[in-house]
């Protein structure tokens, strides 16, 4: 897999409430930042135009919908969400091999092409989280089962923690695409995320692009966070290519 440019591996998670404000923030990055997030706060505030509208700003755009249903539902919602233009899209890995074939086979008959997402453990769940919900495993077992069902699936990227990167960068070919929340900056607070590292770690451990939201859209200067950032990512990108 080509090493890409650092700002081209910074996303940055647009997650505020309305499209004025998402807009506003980007117009801000403009320059400094290839790729946006756009979640479920912003989606279902926004909707599918607030695609189209960072597109056309020049912005490869991250749709982290995590769908999860059963396979012909989810089909039809990728390729709604294909139809918007987004270049990335997220379905829960949890959702099973039919699920993920299903969606597969809908992004790749859509007309705009978009690389599908496997997430395998919210980087909000810890041991404790996942015991309480009927899951054993670890959270790094649980990350490589689910890791594995999608690759084996044809998914060719995935969703993981900081702290599984390392071992799913042993596990799979360079040609998997791994997409790492729960970014913190050398002494940024953590909030509700419980599995973390800094943006030098996850580059060392072999994350493909790192997803960093609060740390920029709370920072008093959201451009100067961002250059921080892949300052940060260049250093650490020169260190291990």
């Amino acid at each position: 897999m080509a090493i890409l440019e650092p700002s081209k591996r910074l996303i940055v998670a647009l997650d505020v409430p309305s499209a004025s404000d998402a807009l506003s923030l980007a117009d801000s990055l403009t320059g400094v930042c290839t790729w946006v997030k756009v979640g479920l706060e912003l989606f279902i505030a926004a909707g599918p135009p607030i695609v189209a509208d960072l597109k056309a700003r020049g912005f490869s755009v991250f749709l982290d919908l995590k769908l999860h249903d059963i396979p012909n539902t989810v089909a039809g919602a990728v390729r709604s969400a294909a139809a918007t233009g987004a270049d990335m899209l997220t379905v829960h890995a949890a959702g099973g091999p039919a699920m993920l074939a299903a969606a597969l086979d809908a992004a790749e008959s859509s007309t705009s092409p978009i690389q599908l997402l496997g997430v395998t453990v919210l980087t909000s769940m810890d041991a404790a989280q996942l015991a309480s919900v009927g899951v054993p495993a670890s959270p790094a077992d649980q990350v490589a089962l689910l890791a594995r069902v999608a690759i084996d699936s044809g998914l060719r990227g995935l969703v993981c923690s900081p702290q599984e990167v390392a071992s799913l960068r042993r596990l799979l070919s360079e040609n998997i695409h791994l997409v790492t929340p729960g970014i913190r900056p050398a002494g940024s607070a953590a909030q509700d995320q419980k599995r973390i590292a800094t943006p030098a770690q996850a580059i060392a451990d072999g994350a493909t692009y790192l997803v960093v939201g609060r740390p920029i859209t709370q920072a008093p200067n959201p451009r100067a966070a961002v250059e921080s950032i892949q300052l940060q990512i260049a250093e650490a990108t020169t260190i291990h290519q």
